[in-house]
């Protein structure tokens, strides 16, 4: 890794991170699990970490540089920087399943605090992918990053994959639909792919259709218009494995 403060600082944005290749991950729990994930990962074993004084002498496999307190607030995206942020390689999409593995796909998801909490989830209850549509929010945006705990490490991602794609990589498809089934009818455990929209519009009902996706809801007292994407992920996903 060849890069200069100057150039990590452009990290921050998706253009550089696609350009060089990179991207930051801040923290000390993050680049713990960082770390676990190398053991697994050979593409993360040949990570920096970029240290402020206190962090020094901070135990890791990764190789260390030492940094100024200003540097590493040149580096950080919060306001107080805990003095230490890696910098990775962009992990590479694969669409190898396991066995039994499930996807859920994002269409257009813009708030990066949903993305990473839904991967938060995937993480836990493992076995499963995450698929983002075209004009998702980058997923290596610190604020993901941050968000996603270290899960983003162990869910395998793609990205960019297009919503009229789903129906000839899946058999079964399903989504949520206010007219829908409920979560705790027996088939909706029976599909390969749980599709989810934008925080806003959802996913257009032409698509859904064309891929013949089944409606399940999840019951409510009505009182408000809606979930919040990464609440309704969520319950789908326990249920699944409930």
């Amino acid at each position: 890794m060849q890069l200069k403060i100057d150039e990590l600082k452009k990290l921050h944005q998706k253009k550089y991170r696609s350009e060089f290749g990179y991207f930051l991950v801040e923290g000390e729990h993050l680049i713990l699990e960082l770390e676990k994930a190398a053991e697994q990962n050979a593409a993360l074993q040949n990570c920096e970490l970029f240290v402020t004084e206190n962090y020094q002498n901070f135990a890791s496999r990764f190789k260390k540089n030492l940094i100024s307190e200003k540097n590493m607030a040149q580096l950080s995206d919060t306001k107080t920087p805990q003095g230490i942020i890696a910098v990775a390689p962009l992990l590479s999409p694969t669409k190898t399943s396991s066995q039994n593995e499930r996807a859920i796909y994002l269409h257009e998801v813009q708030d990066p605090g949903n993305l990473g909490t839904i991967l938060r989830s995937l993480a836990w209850f493992g076995n499963f992918r995450c698929l983002l549509s075209p004009g998702s929010v980058d997923p290596f945006n610190p604020k993901v990053v941050r968000s996603s705990m270290g899960s983003i490490f162990h869910v395998p991602l793609e990205l960019d994959v297009p919503l009229e794609s789903i129906a000839s990589r899946f058999k079964s498809i399903a989504t949520l639909d206010m007219n829908g089934k409920t979560l705790s009818d027996s088939s909706f455990k029976q599909h390969d792919c749980y599709v989810f929209g934008n925080e806003a519009r959802g996913v257009p009902r032409e698509n859904l259709q064309t891929m013949n996706a089944q409606p399940f809801t999840i019951s409510g007292c009505g009182a408000i218009e809606s979930l919040n994407l990464a609440a309704a992920v969520n319950m789908c996903v326990y249920e699944l494995m409930r």
